[in-house]
């Protein structure tokens, strides 16, 4: 799934230093281990970038498991324990309404491991070179 298509360009400053905001937040319970969870503990998980609406209503977080391991089962915990990441994200932020959190895979290093694939064919190379 794709990311939505709004660049930075088209947030207000506002929108993207609540999202930076959430993301120190999030990281920073994910690196001490504040939510009791076997899975997140297991695993080291990186919170690479969280969009918010103009609302500051709604958050998408994407998150990557280091080396990309058990994606599926990280998300899993995630997502069960949602309620805990909004809960503390509310009381850290201190904003009038408390974001909805949403996880989703981050999918961007895919995408970069794809363009490089394209970039190292032979056939591509070929016709880069031909300047």
């Amino acid at each position: 799934m794709a990311r939505n298509p709004s660049t930075p360009e088209q947030q207000s400053v506002r929108v993207l230093k609540v999202g930076e905001r959430v993301r120190h937040i999030l990281s920073e319970l994910l690196a001490r281990g504040e939510a009791h969870d076997e899975t997140l503990t297991a695993h080291a998980v990186s919170v690479t970038e969280v969009r918010m609406t103009p609302d500051l209503r709604n958050a998408s977080a994407y998150v990557k498991p280091l080396l990309g391991e058990d994606e599926a089962a990280v998300l899993k915990a995630l997502r069960t324990n949602t309620a805990f990441f909004q809960r503390e994200v509310a009381k850290r932020l201190g904003l009038k309404f408390a974001p909805k959190l949403q996880f989703k895979p981050d999918e961007s290093f895919d995408e970069a491991d794809r363009i490089e694939r394209l970039l190292d064919d032979p056939r591509v190379a070929r016709d880069l070179d031909g300047d």
